[in-house]
């Protein structure tokens, strides 16, 4: 047994312009239909609901008993519905609401910053909502707008754009440990040494990455403290635990005092980006397109 189908949106849209205007006539010049188009259309949802809605004489227009119960009931939830669209065009037009983002800690700390701050200056009406994280995740499934990571974890499917300076990767240790335990002059000596392990979210062990004459090599390491972080990381190497391989940018301040010292410097990748993605198949809302400009402004601004 087939149902009968609820009326539309536009059907009761259609019968509250009559029964306010109690003409077809004028009703149909503000739907910017014709009077015989909307007239069929109301006696067709009268007959899908099996009563009469509207008296009809040559001269006038006006709610039935039951028209008038059922626009009293439709007037206030059809303009709450009107509200709710222009609230929605609005928002559309004046960059607003809330963006949520994932991306490690280490680009929450040093390249996002400067974005967040001219972003909040131009636009005081969008809240971002930062959710530092090194694993990776499902920025569509898990409900983010946006997430910031390294080109080479991206899917083919996103839009990318980098933000921030590159980053440059390098081992460090004290002068101490090195002087105690010798300083490695390939990545395979790391073997003999204690190093400071990265453990990501996901579970896995971060492998170093040694790059030498276009070749890339992942090394595997051994120690015996493991961190998730590599702020901790480097900390537990300023104490002498063993070498780290950490964000330069994270290690400048102790190279510079001589309380760390660079190992394998010649051995280290290129810096890399990190990258503003989202997805190309979604239509970017006003407050991600406002996002984007910023990185792009503040790129431009050097």
């Amino acid at each position: 047994m087939n149902e009968t189908l609820p009326p539309s949106l536009d059907d009761l849209a259609a019968f509250a312009a009559v029964a306010d205007a109690r003409s077809f006539r004028q009703a149909a010049a503000t739907l910017g239909v014709t009077p015989s188009a909307l007239s069929h259309r109301l006696r067709a949802l009268e007959a899908r609901l099996g009563l009469r809605l509207l008296h009809r004489t040559t001269r006038s227009v006006a709610p039935t008993e039951a028209g008038q119960q059922l626009l009293a009931t439709l007037a206030p939830a059809l303009a709450h519905v009107r509200d709710a669209l222009a609230a929605v065009r609005e928002q559309a037009a004046t960059p607003s609401g809330t963006l949520r983002l994932t991306l490690p800690h280490m680009a929450a700390r040093s390249v996002l910053a400067p974005v967040l701050a001219r972003l909040q200056a131009e636009h005081p009406r969008i809240a971002v909502e930062l959710v530092c994280s090194d694993t990776l995740v499902d920025i569509v499934q898990d409900g983010f707008d946006a997430g910031v990571r390294f080109g080479e974890q991206l899917q083919a499917d996103m839009v990318a754009l980098p933000v921030g300076a590159p980053l440059a990767f390098t081992v460090v240790g004290t002068p101490a440990y090195l002087a105690a335990h010798g300083t490695p002059a390939v990545p395979a000596d790391l073997a003999q040494h204690r190093c400071i392990q990265l453990r990501f979210g996901s579970g896995a062990l971060y492998r170093w990455q040694f790059t030498r004459a276009g070749r890339t090599v992942d090394v595997r390491t051994d120690g015996a403290v493991t961190v998730n972080d590599s702020a901790a990381a480097l900390a537990l190497a300023e104490a002498g635990l063993g070498l780290a391989y950490v964000y330069e940018v994270q290690a400048r301040a102790g190279l510079q005092a001589g309380r760390l010292r660079a190992v394998l410097p010649d051995w280290l990748p290129p810096a890399e980006h990190f990258y503003l993605y989202y997805p190309s198949a979604r239509m970017k809302s006003a407050a991600l397109t406002a996002l984007v400009d910023a990185v792009r402004a503040t790129a431009e601004a050097g």
